[in-house]
């Protein structure tokens, strides 16, 4: 019943999705902005900049989602829509990455800007290579495999930090659940998508996945930041 209600509604439910995920990835935004104005700390900026992507990647679905539905729908139209929104996901991660990496590569003082410096760079023309191949092939496979990988590693390196950093632990906890929810969500997203092969099911149990995980985020990280721990986060 609930399936055939969202099937029927489906462009309400997408415009629902689309407003909450935003919604969440702007409080994130916004808590981890303020957070990293008290401690300058740069992981703290790349993962503020990975949830701005994430919220820029299904702001932009949706609104060039809901242009090809009213204009003429064309192969080139559906590409755009493909190529942007796997650019700004890919991107994420990358920054999720960067967060727990920047010290291997950067003073204290970090760089100018965290969106356009020279390691950045490297992931912006990493992405540009996945999301070329899977517009080559017409796959998504090239994603899934980069960033179910970038996840696994990040893994290891957040709970890593968790164990070494015990005076840190509660926001490394949240560091460490954020990053294994998103392993999660891009292995079940690859197993819903081979499974159901995008059907309608498939597909709606992928935005409800996304969005429960979404609402994990947003709750682990108010829970973290609500300890006021930046006076601590020097040596993270």
């Amino acid at each position: 019943m609930a399936y055939e209600w969202i099937f029927y509604n489906r462009e309400i439910f997408k415009l629902v999705y689309t407003v909450l995920i935003g919604l969440i990835c702007f409080i994130i935004v916004l808590k981890t902005d303020r957070l990293f104005r008290l401690s300058f700390h740069q992981g703290i900026r790349y993962f503020r900049d990975a949830f701005f992507f994430y919220g820029l990647a299904f702001i932009t679905r949706y609104f060039l989602g809901t242009a090809y539905f009213f204009a003429d729908r064309t192969v080139l139209h559906a590409s755009i829509i493909k190529i942007v929104f796997e650019f700004f996901i890919i991107m994420a991660g990358f920054f999720l990455l960067y967060s727990l990496l920047w010290k291997k590569f950067e003073t204290e003082k970090g760089s100018f800007s965290s969106l356009f410096n020279l390691r950045i760079i490297l992931f912006y023309a990493l992405t540009f290579v996945i999301v070329f191949l899977d517009y080559l092939w017409n796959t998504y496979c090239f994603m899934f495999v980069s960033q179910i990988i970038l996840f696994i590693y990040a893994s290891i390196i957040s709970y890593a930090n968790y164990k070494i950093n015990k005076e840190k632990q509660s926001f490394l906890k949240m560091y460490f659940l954020v990053i294994i929810l998103n392993l999660i969500a891009w292995l079940s997203n690859l197993a819903i998508a081979t499974i159901f092969n995008w059907s309608q099911i498939g597909v709606i149990n992928i935005y409800i996945l996304n969005l429960i995980i979404f609402l994990m985020f947003l709750y682990s990280i108010i829970n973290a930041t609500k300890k006021s721990l930046a006076r601590n986060l020097k040596r993270f």
